[in-house]
């Protein structure tokens, strides 16, 4: 895996120079931080190029890290080349008041209701997404519930506390 992970990130390095932040092997996974700027040229890069074949979006996910001052949201992104079962991670990062990426349901039109969902829950907004719209909370809601702004248990309580929560 580790070949995979340092012949992949040669050619993002290549092509993309900074715009490939870090790559590290976690668990079975290459990781990749992009810049959000460049999110949508990586993975069609990677989709697209006949050596890297990423042909396949296994998932997308917001996430939040409130204690990152200025990139407090992140999205991360799996993708799969089929034929070769190579599997990469990426990740892109952006602060909570920009709370933007672009869409990639021009690549892969299962992106629209996934995105669709991350949009719901977190806020993430995707730009040039056909229809950016609230898919399981009702539209009255004025919050995203996915986010670390509020506590998980009730505050009256002693016998309970959010640290138990990996908070």
């Amino acid at each position: 895996m580790e070949n995979i992970l340092q012949h992949i990130h040669e050619k993002l390095q290549a092509k993309f120079g900074d715009a490939i932040i870090s790559a590290e092997q976690s668990y079975d996974f290459p990781v990749y931080v992009i810049k959000r700027e460049k999110l949508f040229e990586i993975v069609q890069y990677l989709k697209e190029d006949s050596e890297m074949g990423f042909e396949f979006l296994t998932t997308l996910c917001g996430l939040h890290y409130p204690e990152n001052k200025g990139q407090e949201l992140g999205m991360m992104y799996q993708l799969h080349n089929m034929p070769k079962n190579w599997r990469i991670r990426l990740k892109t990062f952006f602060p909570i008041a920009d709370p933007q990426v672009p869409t990639l349901t021009p690549l892969f039109s299962s992106a629209n209701w996934q995105e669709r969902q991350e949009f719901d829950f977190f806020g993430i907004k995707f730009t040039g997404h056909p229809n950016l719209k609230r898919i399981l909370n009702m539209d009255e809601m004025n919050y995203h519930p996915m986010r670390k702004e509020y506590p998980l248990e009730d505050g009256t309580r002693t016998d309970k506390n959010d640290s138990m929560f990996g908070r």
